[in-house]
């Protein structure tokens, strides 16, 4: 193990000698297990709990998962009554298990295993069509579940796109996609089709959008912010916020999600918490702060709701999705530091979604029923996107 700075970030590098492969892994993630094993406590701390820890660092350069050999992975783990599994993954073509055999045949196997996403952000799922943005295509890659394809779109001309982050849809099918070196949100049609371009030079910084009806709310990462743009005529609306740490001000915020409540609900991630607001930018109150301790956060990035209020929220730094519920209390969480199933590798967006459940039912253990589907964006690892579903298991009771 050893520690190097690259890119003005340090990194430390783990080398598994065992099974030849290494794995980078953020300073604040071994860190705070470095610190856990050394902090100075009053009880007996056994060599075992310590190896334990080493393992669990070592563990996420593992070799890619055998998702069909492995056994099925619940929070709560079995014998408890389990909320979510883990599904599968979805990096390959390979992954689109029905067209596997046929494409290895086409292509041969060490092309189909390739990954087809180089480092995704954003993650979108709407009428069997899976997205994911990929900041290195650029561009968005699609893998179509129903047609059992997939496909990628870079843009020509004024739509290419040259470093996406995230994806939002909008009830017609219309692709709305951040760029944050263009500094401009693109709009692509249904057919992915270059509609038209938002922002203009020096206006913001776009990470994130979320739609209702004709408005637009444009996370601004640089200048600290949310505008609020026409979808019809690109204008500006209203903006609220401003760089600081108290209500409704923000230190580079990433993500926004509209609740079932009406209210915006946004990742400032400088700052350590997630802030709800009106849509008029006024503030509500926030969740979690600054820590390490369960519904605390070290980086929070993507957001989701389910039709209940609860709030998922992704922390890059735990590679863990965190569930709050709408008091703002921890529920649960689940993923963990690792390239196994169920694992997280620096993940970042999460997406939440009830139609197209079917389609992912077939990935569940016998008597799991699905409720709802979450698919989280991993930039390293395997298992690019990651499928989960929440649900309730057969004959077993949820009192």
């Amino acid at each position: 193990m050893f520690i190097h700075q690259g890119g003005g970030r340090h990194i430390v590098k783990v080398l598994v000698v065992n099974n030849g492969c290494s794995q980078d892994l953020d300073l604040v993630v071994c860190m705070k297990i470095i610190n856990l094993i050394s902090y100075p406590v009053k009880r007996y701390v056994s060599p075992l709990a310590i190896y334990s820890l080493a393992i669990l660092l070592l563990s996420s350069c593992a070799a890619p998962p055998d998702k069909a050999n492995s056994g099925p992975v619940f929070y709560p783990p079995l014998p408890n009554p389990p909320r979510i599994q883990f599904l599968t993954s979805f990096a390959t073509m390979r992954d689109l298990a029905d067209t596997s055999v046929f494409s290895d045949f086409l292509l041969g196997k060490e092309r189909t295993a390739q990954s087809l996403v180089k480092k995704p952000y954003g993650v979108a799922l709407a009428d069997g069509k899976l997205f994911a943005v990929d900041t290195r295509g650029p561009g968005y890659v699609v893998f179509d579940l129903k047609k059992q394809r997939t496909y990628s779109i870079s843009g020509l001309g004024a739509g290419r796109m040259k470093k996406p982050i995230n994806i939002v849809l909008d009830a017609k099918g219309n692709r709305f996609v951040t760029d944050t070196e263009r500094n401009q949100i693109l709009m692509y049609n249904n057919q992915d089709e270059f509609v038209r371009a938002f922002g203009i030079e020096g206006q913001f910084k776009p990470t994130d959008v979320a739609l209702l009806n004709d408005e637009m709310y444009v996370v601004d990462i640089e200048h600290h912010k949310i505008h609020v743009l026409s979808i019809a005529f690109g204008d500006v609306l209203r903006e609220f916020g401003k760089a600081g740490s108290k209500e409704n001000e923000f230190y580079h915020p990433t993500n926004i999600k509209i609740g079932v409540d009406g209210n915006l609900y946004i990742s400032d991630t400088g700052n350590y918490r997630i802030q709800v607001v009106s849509r008029k930018g006024k503030f509500l109150r926030r969740i979690g702060k600054a820590g390490s301790s369960l519904g605390e956060f070290a980086r929070p990035k993507g957001l989701a709701l389910d039709q209940s209020g609860n709030i998922y929220v992704v922390d890059a730094a735990f590679n863990n999705v965190q569930v709050f519920g709408t008091d703002g209390k921890l529920l649960l969480f689940f993923g963990g530091a690792g390239n196994e199933p169920g694992g997280l590798n620096l993940p970042t967006d999460i997406e939440i979604d009830y139609d197209n459940v079917k389609l992912f039912q077939k990935y569940a253990e016998p008597g799991f029923e699905l409720e709802f589907v979450i698919l989280v964006a991993n930039q390293f690892g395997p298992n690019k996107i990651s499928a989960y579903g929440y649900g309730k298991m057969k004959g077993m009771s949820y009192e």
